[in-house]
């Protein structure tokens, strides 16, 4: 079932006025107006594609959460591309690639995707596919064992637990 808050409505118009501010530099009353009114109808054409924001998670600590996934992000960035370069680099291309399942926990399509486009960021790992609570990967190195909850700990685990401070 659907979620059909106001609140993407709400977030899209705040942060649509604020830039609106911030790019016209006045305060004048007919700017802010107009702000008003072009921050209105943009939240209102954009509706359809706004429920996906059901998924953020909006507290003070919020901020901190992302801040922590995008330092994580980095250094798993940072990992994987020199595993990879030293992959390549080798004499004898030390590749072993498959396609497996993982599971999420994530609740929502916001934190779905993410989870899929930092796996797909990810040197040596494609999303191909997400169906429900499983996300189907390309693994370019993987081991003999192909169990779901071992595939998931080794792709997924880290990024969905600091994807989990700021979305469902």
């Amino acid at each position: 079932m659907k979620e059909t808050s106001s609140r993407p409505y709400l977030l899209t118009f705040v942060i649509c006025f604020i830039l609106w501010l911030l790019l016209s530099g006045s305060f004048k009353t007919d700017d802010v107006f107009a702000g008003i009114v072009v921050s209105a109808v943009v939240s209102i054409i954009t509706s359809k594609r706004l429920m996906i924001l059901n998924g953020l998670i909006l507290t003070p600590g919020s901020l901190i959460s992302l801040l922590r996934y995008l330092w994580y992000f980095l250094i798993e960035l940072i990992k994987a591309n020199f595993d990879l370069a030293g992959r390549i680099l080798s004499r004898t291309i030390p590749i072993s690639p498959a396609v497996v399942e993982v599971q999420t926990s994530m609740q929502s399509e916001l934190g779905r995707l993410l989870l899929a486009n930092s796996i797909t960021l990810t040197p040596g790992t494609l999303s191909v596919d997400i169906v429900e609570d499983r996300i189907l990967v390309h693994w370019i190195d993987c081991p003999d064992r192909l169990d779901l909850e071992y595939n998931t700990k080794r792709i997924a685990e880290g990024f969905e637990r600091h994807l989990k401070g700021f979305l469902k």
